[in-house]
């Protein structure tokens, strides 16, 4: 089944780990006279990609400067964890199961650092950013400086990030 998703959906390594495919990027952009200081250049409308995660791996902790909307489609539970700027975690569960607090949709606002995991053996889901994810606005996260601004978070941080 991961072997065919990954093949039939041409998935790629992704750098915060997993897989990925863009599968939409828009044909017209906003410039970046229009959009707030941090963008360094023009950006797409939106974009989408498909986003695999396997059992044992992990999306490490990183931002961008768009807000991401999560859209989950198959497989076990995703677990979203956020640490927004104001200081708040939160845990977003992306699943069917409703009645245990899982979403099938969530946002990850602009500018929150956010790592994921896979609650089984894989998660296959979505992600749309808007204005239009650019590889210019990923940060990924240094523990060190991560765990000096969410002290309380220090073994989550530990665990999902790579540097």
């Amino acid at each position: 089944m991961i072997k065919d998703l990954i093949k039939h959906y041409q998935l790629l390594p992704h750098p915060e780990g997993g897989y990925y495919k863009e599968t939409y990027r828009s044909a017209e952009n906003i410039p970046v006279s229009a959009l707030p200081n941090r963008f360094s250049g023009d950006r797409s409308y939106g974009t989408a990609i498909y986003f695999l995660l396997l059992k044992d791996l992990f999306s490490a902790f990183h931002r961008i400067q768009s807000d991401e909307c999560w859209h989950f489609y198959e497989g076990d539970s995703l677990h979203v964890h956020v640490l927004h700027s104001n200081g708040n975690y939160e845990l977003i569960r992306l699943g069917r199961n409703t009645s245990k607090g899982e979403v099938y949709q969530a946002i990850v606002p602009a500018g929150a650092w956010f790592a994921s995991e896979s609650i089984g053996e894989y998660s296959f889901v979505g992600c749309t950013v808007a204005p239009g994810f650019d590889f210019a606005d990923f940060e990924l996260a240094n523990a060190g400086r991560l765990k000096a601004d969410h002290p309380e978070r220090t073994a989550l941080i530990e665990r999902l990030c790579r540097q």
